[in-house]
């Protein structure tokens, strides 16, 4: 009998959790802890949505099992939202697929189309299900940088051109997490045209999509021309609607991939909750005000943040999307690495972050800050910064 499992030999410690340990025992001390480390929303759903869950719950005939592709009011749905928001068109029946979480959805489409000994092609820094949803699978990744510059190009080309076997799928995640990096619509075209000619497969994960600031909205994949020959495209109605604990998300594109993805999911599940899809039909269909009410949100606790923990003596550029700044490590800490700063800073600032390390070994130097917090809490959590730098 084998001492480890043959896919927990593939994986590594997770450095987060370590951080993630910490604080629940702080907490169950009774400390105050700041938690800036999980994305994790910290306002509710709408009313009308937590109504129709209500509504459909209390009904006899919707507990049985759903459809684990999606019930079809809910894939026309999603088709209605590609439709208005980035003018493109999509098959509900052979084009969309319900996920539980767009993390789901990546992990699933993983297992579909990966082969022991394929090469991935994934951005580094970049979320753990980007590279270890494909690695549980048997895959083999190349990393390449999350910054889409030059650099990001010429390691593109390098891989397809030194890399045995050569790559079948690269991961994009724009805006990106953790660096909340952005794509206009030229890199998109720009990518399904190197896609195309290359022979690999793209999937983009948008979960971020309506969490831009500035007046300056994110596109979609979906949008270049082509792309639907080559790539897939997933998203979440997790932080858009703060539904992250409901699990509902999509993929939505290539058939091939779809088709692949909704066969191996029916082998899996049976679908989510029949009154959570038909509560997420009521959030896609009707008044879309908590959508800007939560990107204001987020935009001013980013403008907090970055206003007070400059004056605390952290300067963090601010983050352009997503719910979350990538930050590098005050000067003085910069040897310390990211988890051990991530350590001190919840030890004796009681505030919690996220280390760069746990995003890949590009992440070493940076920590992720999640604006889950209020206004008050994030001037908070910065004096206590600026007690604990002052204190160096």
């Amino acid at each position: 009998m084998p001492e480890t499992f043959y896919r927990m030999k593939r994986l590594p410690p997770y450095v987060i959790a370590e951080v993630n340990a910490m604080r629940h025992a702080a907490r169950r001390d009774g400390r105050d802890i700041i938690d800036l480390g999980m994305g994790n929303p910290d306002q509710p759903p709408p009313q009308h949505v937590i109504d129709k869950l209500c509504e459909v719950a209390a009904k006899p005939t919707a507990h049985g099992y759903s459809q684990s592709k999606g019930i079809p009011g809910l894939r026309r749905a999603q088709a209605s939202y590609y439709a208005n928001r980035f003018g493109v068109e999509l098959d509900p029946d052979s084009e969309v697929v319900v996920t539980m979480g767009s993390k789901e959805g990546l992990a699933s489409m993983a297992t579909a189309v990966t082969a022991p000994g394929d090469v991935i092609l994934a951005p580094s820094p970049s979320y753990p299900i980007h590279t270890f949803g494909f690695i549980i699978a048997g895959a083999t990744i190349r990393s390449v940088p999350t910054t889409p510059d030059a650099r990001y190009w010429q390691a593109l080309e390098n891989a397809m051109s030194f890399t045995v076997p050569r790559p079948t799928m690269l991961v994009l995640n724009y805006p990106s997490n953790p660096t909340a990096e952005v794509v206009d619509a030229e890199f998109y075209q720009r990518i399904v045209d190197w896609a195309k000619e290359n022979k690999v497969w793209l999937l983009s994960d948008l979960a971020y999509s309506e969490l831009y600031f500035d007046g300056k909205p994110t596109p979609s994949i979906m949008q270049a021309k082509g792309a639907k020959d080559v790539a897939v495209e997933f998203t979440s109605m997790s932080k858009t609607y703060s539904m992250a604990g409901w699990r509902m998300g999509f993929a939505v594109g290539n058939r091939e991939l779809i088709s692949a993805l909704t066969r191996v999911k029916s082998y899996l599940d049976y679908g989510a909750f029949t009154p959570i899809q038909a509560a997420a039909c009521a959030a896609l269909n009707g008044p879309q005000d908590v959508v800007e009410e939560n990107r204001q949100r987020y935009q001013k606790r980013r403008d907090v943040m970055v206003e007070a923990f400059g004056r605390a003596g952290w300067d963090i550029p601010p983050p352009p999307a997503s719910m979350f700044a990538w930050a590098p490590l005050p000067e003085a800490f910069k040897e310390m690495g990211s988890l051990e700063f991530s350590k001190q800073l919840l030890e004796k600032a009681e505030v919690a972050v996220a280390p760069g390390v746990g995003y890949g070994e590009e992440g070493e130097g940076f920590v992720r800050i999640a604006m889950v917090e209020n206004e008050q809490r994030l001037r908070q959590a910065a004096r206590n910064v600026k007690r604990f730098l002052d204190a160096r």
